[in-house]
């Protein structure tokens, strides 16, 4: 099973770069995790509701460009349903020992959100809380919880 990490816009900050490259790092040890970013885009600043929704589809589509057909897409979405470290592993096993050897996929939208074509695709809409984060650092947030996860599947020590 290969994990992806499919988000809206390009990493700038050196800082996330290299947090991202550790973690990809420890990953060689588990799982291979492939990073795909898909442009954001390009909008004004002040946006009608029908305008936000015309750029999150649009960023929606490319999005769905990079997805398999027989992909588990898991969407990130603060209305999603939020899970511990231990249940996150869970949903990652299970997809390994009944996904068949098909790819999972997180998806992080951007500044936002997701559109509604995207929804549609979810198989799975996580929630890693109320707070809105940088969509940079919820790559990293991400990436750290896949790797715990990893550890916690292999029995191995994580911090608690």
């Amino acid at each position: 099973m290969l994990i992806k990490i499919i988000c809206v816009g390009k990493i700038k900050e050196k800082f996330y770069k290299e947090a991202l490259a550790e973690y990809e790092k420890r990953m060689t040890s588990y799982n291979k995790v492939e990073i795909i970013e898909v442009a954001d885009e390009k909008a004004p600043e002040t946006l009608s509701e029908k305008e936000i929704d015309q750029v999150k589809n649009a960023e929606g589509e490319r999005i769905l460009s990079k997805i398999k057909d027989d992909s588990f897409v898991v969407t990130l979405e603060i209305a999603g349903k939020a899970l511990d470290s231990i249940k996150f592993a869970r949903l990652i096993q299970d997809e390994m020992l009944d996904g068949f050897g098909r790819d999972m996929v997180f998806v992080i939208g951007g500044s936002n959100g997701l559109g509604e074509n995207i929804l549609k695709r979810s198989n799975y809409r996580l929630s890693f809380g109320k707070m809105t984060y940088p969509h940079q650092l919820m790559r990293v947030i991400l990436m750290e919880q896949i790797y715990r996860a990893y550890r916690i599947i292999n029995k191995e020590p994580y911090h608690k």
